[in-house]
């Protein structure tokens, strides 16, 4: 019997002693008991540092050789001829399809009999313009004179209708309005035929002042869209320094306004050579009128009226390329 009881306190007190190297954390000692010291934990070792390898210098960057950019007016100039050659590849593909499409029905082209009509040459090597480039240099006569009395007129128009004169705004407005809304060729005749005898014009003279009032009417509005784009600080700028009305329109306001209402005027430009061709109905032997007369003389229509387009187009062309080199500098200087 005492050896049973001992064995079964030899038991308990295995029991009550800490378990180590089980894994499982030790219980709390009871209070008032003594608390043996366990084994220190292992001091972790940190891992090495990798060391970092060496930063690769970069390869010295090759420079570039510094091409000098063109001057702007040579570079405005090189754009323009681009465009020009791009456009002149453009008709000649149309031209290539027109002509396979008559040679395909069956029409006899006799290109070298018009030749003759433009220009020839006399035995003496003398040149002599044929009636086709004489109709031309009509057609830039009319052109020129009524380019300088629309743009006045015009100016003229836009200066009423900014007033503050009511008779001289309405009055602006009924000729901006009637001539816009009317068909040119019925202007011309009621300038011909009305006006031309009462004031005594010719057929030239005639023939301008229609064209110089259309295309007035629409450089008009093109002008006051300009003059509004001006920012009102130029003119009340321009009141506080004490200039004048007069003044500040021709210092101030339409150097300014010219810039806005440059590419519209070009274009009506354009409209004014195309609409030209007109005057060939008052009998003004312009390029219109001789290539009629050509082309009832040798019976070669398609190839008279072809090269009087090519004709117009490449006078539209150039006057283009002109403004645009304008436009281009007026925006460099500003």
């Amino acid at each position: 019997m005492l050896r049973h009881r001992m064995e079964n306190s030899r038991h308990s007190r295995n029991r009550s002693a800490p378990q180590l190297g089980t894994g499982h954390p030790p219980q709390p000692d009871a209070p008032g008991s003594a608390s043996l010291p366990g084994p220190a934990p292992p001091v972790r070792q940190d891992t090495p540092v990798r060391q970092a390898s060496p930063v690769r210098q970069a390869s010295p960057v090759r420079q570039a050789s510094v091409v000098p950019a063109p001057p702007p007016a040579r570079r405005a100039l090189l754009t323009v001829l681009g465009d020009v050659a791009r456009y002149c590849c453009l008709m000649g593909a149309l031209v290539w399809i027109t002509l396979r499409g008559t040679a395909a029905s069956g029409y006899d082209w006799q290109w070298h009999r018009l030749w003759r009509h433009l220009f020839t040459t006399a035995g003496d090597g003398g040149f002599h313009a044929g009636p086709l480039l004489d109709g031309i240099g009509v057609t830039l006569q009319v052109v020129t004179a009524s380019l300088v009395l629309a743009l006045l007129t015009g100016l003229l128009a836009a200066l009423l209708r900014q007033s503050g004169s009511r008779v001289g705004s309405t009055l602006a407005v009924v000729y901006v309005e009637t001539v816009r809304n009317t068909p040119l060729l019925i202007q011309l005749f009621v300038v011909y035929f009305v006006l031309a005898p009462v004031l005594g014009l010719g057929r030239f003279a005639a023939g301008v002042l229609a064209l110089s009032l259309f295309e007035g009417a629409y450089i008009a509005e093109i002008l006051r869209a300009g003059i509004l784009s001006v920012p009102t600080g130029q003119w009340e700028a321009s009141r506080s320094l004490g200039m004048d009305v007069p003044g500040t329109y021709m210092e101030v306001v339409l150097p300014q306004a010219a810039r806005t209402a440059l590419p519209p005027l070009t274009g009506q430009l354009v409209s004014l050579v195309k609409d030209s061709s007109l005057v060939s109905t008052i009998a003004l032997h312009d390029l219109a009128m001789q290539a009629q007369a050509v082309a009832a003389d040798t019976f070669l229509v398609f190839e008279v009226w072809f090269l009087v387009a090519g004709m117009y187009l490449a006078l539209t062309l150039s006057l283009s390329a002109l403004a645009q080199l304008l436009e281009r500098r007026l925006r460099y200087e500003s």
